[in-house]
């Protein structure tokens, strides 16, 4: 038996978000190996076993799915059985019913093993032109309007790239709490992506709204939508006054430092010349006689 089919394991595989031929080696490999799967949609992947050639024990785990069927999952996991858990697209566990499961199997000792591969979010933000360095993954928004427009407030302020996914029929609803709540930043809406109608475009988040609303050039959205929106611009530096520049100096004269030394570290930090803060600070010592 290969490392793929080792007994007592749970694999969380990851399969295509659209194209098929982006389904792994490994992932075919785990599906041939494993004793049995468990799927969000069983329709789904009897799709991609067909494509694979593969016939495999199905069983459903879903958002509907009790806390019994977890159990049985891991009851099986736990007396020797091998178990891949997919979801219907992209990798499990992530903005996914199968994250309980993962948890729950970690707590009973069980050998979790991921088989990654594509991620929308990833991808998205791999293709968005909007800054990558630092992203942060909010998947979809609460439908809640008053858990949605607390969730826009925290983080309308964060400074990372923000990951959104959502579904044709309440995008625009989305875009428009979007623009509310942030105002007009950049925004690069990804939709289908790997499938035959894939489309990347970056734009603005007021832009968007007027293409997909009712009478736009993009209405009605179809197919499931990526949006990559720019984080906070960083709040601008405080302006300085020369009288603020003198007190910094003032406060460092203060504190033992020679005037000299005290007016240079006070230019550094708000912009004004070292002389004519010591001329400044001179004249107001004179002035204080």
């Amino acid at each position: 038996m290969s490392e793929t089919g080792a007994p007592g394991a749970l694999y969380i595989v990851a399969t295509p978000i659209g194209n098929l031929e982006d389904l792994t080696p490994r992932a075919a490999r785990t599906f041939a190996e494993v004793d049995f799967i468990a799927a969000e949609d069983t329709r789904v992947t009897v799709k991609l076993l067909n494509y694979l050639g593969l016939k495999k024990p199905l069983l459903s785990y879903h958002k509907y799915s009790d806390a019994a069927r977890g159990s049985a999952i891991l009851a099986r996991v736990c007396a020797g059985e091998s178990c891949a858990l997919c979801s219907d697209a992209g990798m499990p566990a992530v903005s996914d019913p199968g994250e309980e499961l993962v948890r729950e199997a970690i707590a009973q000792g069980i050998r979790v093993v991921p088989v990654p591969a594509a991620s929308a979010a990833v991808t998205a933000l791999a293709v968005s032109g909007q800054f990558t360095g630092r992203w942060a993954f909010e998947g979809f928004l609460p439908t809640n309007r008053r858990q949605r427009a607390a969730r826009l407030e925290e983080i309308c302020a964060d400074q990372r790239t923000l990951i959104f996914y959502e579904a044709p029929h309440k995008l625009v609803t989305t875009l428009g709490d979007l623009l509310e709540a942030f105002g007009d930043r950049s925004v690069s809406v990804c939709r289908e992506l790997t499938k035959l109608h894939e489309e990347i475009r970056k734009t603005t988040l007021a832009a968007a709204l007027a293409d997909y609303r009712e009478g736009g050039a993009l209405a009605p959205p179809r197919g499931e939508f990526v949006l990559v929106v720019a984080g906070a611009q960083p709040p601008a530096p405080e302006a300085w006054t020369l009288d603020a520049a003198v007190a910094l100096a003032a406060s460092y004269a203060a504190a033992g430092q020679a005037q000299s030394a005290a007016c240079r570290a006070a230019a550094a930090e708000s912009g004004f010349s070292k002389s004519e803060i010591y001329r400044a600070l001179t004249a107001q010592k004179e002035g204080d006689r």
